[in-house]
């Protein structure tokens, strides 16, 4: 794992590991069991949980997923307004080292599951494959320029400027530029019911039926 700086507007890795750890506790998981779900070694949980690791994007998404929440939700408080304007310099920004961003647009809201994000990814750049998510979950995906190679449950489906595309949310999903250019693209993400799935349950690819163990933890 890199230690380069993922995170901007002003959140702490600190505040981060202190929520990541909350949210684990108030599901009555302990750390191993976290490792177990999400694929994450154990000492990198440990880390990102004490601040002390900065976590690639694809670190991040795969606690939220293990955890059924989303990255949002780790990131900001729940709005208690029932109007919020998010000025851009106000939004969360992910990026990795890797070469991609992500910006998510949508505030987090009490029992709302429900992430709106803008990614761009460098040219040649591969963001990796992300966890199935809960049972019912959906996401939409529309390009905004370049091209982008979506793949779902290992097939690629080739993507370019104003094209758009839906898949469940509960399939494994990888995404990567082989473009010359940046590629820009939203999401919406809604989390299958209202992200409140067990996610002690152990994760099943939703087409095979079989066990998905990640194989290997991942160290970022």
């Amino acid at each position: 794992m890199r230690s380069e700086g993922v995170l901007s507007s002003g959140l702490s890795m600190a505040e981060l590991g202190l929520r990541i750890r909350t949210e684990r506790r108030t599901r009555g998981l302990s750390i191993d069991r976290l490792t177990e779900l999400s694929g994450i070694s154990r000492s990198m949980v440990s880390e990102v949980e004490r601040g002390t690791k900065t976590p690639t994007v694809l670190v991040l998404d795969r606690l939220a997923t293990a955890l059924g929440t989303s990255i949002g939700r780790l990131l900001d408080e729940p709005a208690h307004q029932a109007m919020r304007v998010l000025r851009h310099s106000g939004q969360r920004v992910l990026r990795d080292p890797s070469g991609w961003e992500r910006r998510v647009l949508s505030p987090v809201l009490e029992d709302v599951e429900f992430e709106f994000m803008r990614t761009t990814i460098g040219p040649g750049v591969d963001a990796g494959e992300f966890a199935p998510h809960a049972p019912g979950s959906r996401e939409y995906l529309a390009v905004e320029s370049g091209s982008l190679r979506l793949t779902i449950n290992g097939r690629p489906y080739e993507l370019g400027t104003g094209d758009s595309a839906y898949y469940p949310g509960d399939c494994r999903h990888a995404f990567a530029n082989d473009g010359p250019a940046d590629c820009v693209y939203y999401l919406a993400m809604e989390l299958g019911a209202a992200g409140q799935h067990d996610p002690r349950t152990v994760r099943h690819d939703p087409h095979t039926g079989q066990h998905d163990p990640w194989k290997e933890p991942l160290d970022g």
